[in-house]
């Protein structure tokens, strides 16, 4: 399943985008959740919970799914 995370700010940590994503369901599960299971960013294995992933990059989560990282768009309100 390919799935979007709108990024809020110029980028999330690896721990931030499980979290958002609910895959874990507190910040304080990033490290056991990664230290037990392997995922990808942009197809390389990761384990720091504090990676920075930015607007373009690839998640890979086996058995939850691919996650995309793309920038909120501003709106014309925003935008004055």
């Amino acid at each position: 399943m390919k799935q979007k995370v709108i990024l809020k700010t110029d980028y999330m940590t690896l721990g931030q985008v499980l979290k958002e994503v609910n895959v874990i369901s507190s910040g304080g599960q990033a490290k056991w959740y990664l230290a037990e299971h392997t995922v990808f960013v942009d197809g390389e294995p990761e384990n720091r919970r504090g990676r920075k992933l930015y607007p373009g990059m690839m998640l890979e989560i086996p058995d939850e799914g691919t996650f995309f990282m793309k920038k909120k768009e501003m709106t014309s309100d925003e935008a004055e």
